[in-house]
C-alpha cells in the first residue's frame, strides 16, 4: 500500500467535501488535506467561539457553508454546487451524555443526517468516493476483553451508541442497494475510538475538561475513573480515513465495507490514568472523583481489533500512548502561552507524517 504522504498527495486538486468540518476531527482533516493541495469544502454547524476551526482561521483557507445535515434540501443543494470528487461524512452529535438529554436530536443527526448525505451522494454522479464516519460505539458492547472486529454485532444501550449502530445499518443498506455496482465509485464506513489531541474544547470530554481545570488552577474532576477507552491521537484515525479515501479514488470498489482504526490493544488506559498523565505533562494539577454525578449507563470497556486495516493497507498507529499525551498537552501549552495555533497544528501534522509506526 502507498505510504501516507502519497495518499495525501493523491488529493491534490481534488474537490473534497467534509461534513462536520467545524468539529474537532473535521477541522484537523480539513487543514491536513488543504496542506496537500486539496480543494476543501466544508458543510457544518457554525463554528463555536475558540474552536479549533476558528483558531486555525480555516474559513480563510477552505470554502465553508454553515448548514445542518438534518436539512436535506440545503445539504443536497450544497453537494450539487460543490460537485465533489470525495466526501468525508463526519458531521455528528458526538457525546453520550448529550444523547441522554436529547435522544431525538441525536438520532435525527446521526441516523437522519447519514440518510441525507447518502441521498445527496446517490443523486450526484461526480462523487467518486465516500468515507462515512461512525464510531467504535456502534458495536453491541458485551464488555469483553478482546477487540471488536468489523463483523461483530451492532447495537447500543445508550442513544448515542444506538444512533451510531443505526447509521451503520443505513450505510450498509445504501451501499448494497445503490453503490455496489456504481461505476468508478467506492463507499466505506469507518469506526474509531476516543480521539484526543490539541484543539478539542468539547464539554464532558476528558482532555478538554482537564485542560480547562489546569488553565483555571482548579482540580480536575472526573466522573468515571475506571472506564477504559482505546485512546488515540486524532491524527491516527484520520490517517486511516485518508488512506481509504485515496484507495477508493484510485480503485473504486463499490461497497468497500467497514474498517476499524484504533490503537494497539495494549494502549487501553482508564480515564483516571489519562487524567494523571495529563497532570504529569502539564507539570502541575490535582485530581478528584465526582461521586455525586448522575450515574447514566456508559460502557466501561471497549476496544477495537484493527487487523483488517493492518493486513490490507499496512495501517498501524504511529504514536503510542505517551507520545499521544505529550503531543496533545504540548498543543494546549502552546495555546496557553499564545503560540500561533495554525503553526502549532501544521508542525504536528508534519511530525506525524515523518514519524514511523510504533
Amino acid at each position: 500500500m502507498e505510504n501516507l504522504v502519497e495518499a495525501l498527495n493523491s488529493f491534490r486538486n481534488q474537490r473534497v467535501l467534509i461534513t462536520g468540518d467545524t468539529g474537532f476531527k473535521g477541522s484537523w482533516l480539513s487543514l491536513w488535506l488543504h496542506q496537500h493541495g486539496a480543494k476543501v469544502f466544508g458543510y457544518a454547524l457554525k463554528p463555536e467561539d475558540n474552536s479549533h476551526f476558528q483558531l486555525l482561521g480555516l474559513s480563510t483557507l477552505i470554502s465553508h457553508e454553515d448548514g445542518d445535515v438534518r436539512d436535506l434540501e440545503h445539504l443536497s443543494r450544497y453537494v450539487t454546487h460543490v460537485q465533489p470528487d470525495v466526501i468525508f461524512h463526519m458531521a455528528a452529535q458526538a457525546l453520550v451524555i448529550t444523547s441522554y438529554n436529547d435522544p431525538k436530536e441525536t438520532f435525527d443527526t446521526n441516523v437522519g443526517g447519514g440518510v441525507n448525505i447518502l441521498e445527496a451522494v446517490r443523486s450526484t454522479p461526480c462523487v467518486k468516493a465516500l468515507v462515512f464516519v461512525t464510531s467504535d460505539k456502534c458495536y453491541l458492547n458485551k464488555e469483553v476483553t478482546r477487540g471488536y472486529t468489523e463483523s461483530d454485532e451492532l447495537g447500543g444501550d445508550d442513544p448515542y451508541s444506538a444512533s451510531k449502530a443505526g447509521a451503520e445499518l443505513v450505510f450498509a443498506s445504501y451501499a448494497r442497494s445503490y453503490f455496489a455496482d456504481r461505476a468508478a465509485f467506492g463507499a466505506t464506513s469507518v469506526r474509531a475510538g476516543n480521539v484526543i489531541g490539541g484543539g478539542d474544547w468539547s464539554s464532558n470530554r476528558i482532555i478538554p475538561d482537564c485542560v480547562r481545570a489546569l488553565i483555571s488552577n482548579q482540580p480536575i474532576t472526573i466522573r468515571n475513573p475506571h472506564a477504559t477507552r482505546p485512546w488515540q491521537h486524532v491524527l491516527e484515525p484520520l490517517s486511516g480515513y485518508i488512506t481509504l479515501g485515496a484507495y477508493l479514488l484510485k480503485n473504486g470498489g463499490g461497497n468497500f465495507g467497514s474498517w476499524n482504526f484504533g490503537p494497539p490493544e495494549n494502549a487501553v488506559h482508564t480515564v483516571g490514568e489519562v487524567a494523571n498523565s495529563v497532570i504529569s505533562e502539564w507539570g502541575s494539577g490535582s485530581l478528584e472523583v465526582d461521586q455525586s454525578s448522575i450515574k447514566l449507563h456508559e460502557a466501561t470497556l471497549l476496544q477495537l481489533n484493527c487487523d483488517k486495516a493492518r493486513d490490507f493497507f499496512n495501517w498501524k498507529p504511529r504514536w503510542g500512548y505517551e507520545q499521544t499525551i505529550r503531543k496533545t498537552i504540548q498543543w494546549y501549552l502552546n495555546f496557553n502561552n499564545q503560540v500561533n495555533v495554525l503553526e502549532t497544528s501544521k508542525k504536528q501534522l508534519t511530525e506525524y507524517e515523518m514519524s514511523d509506526h510504533d
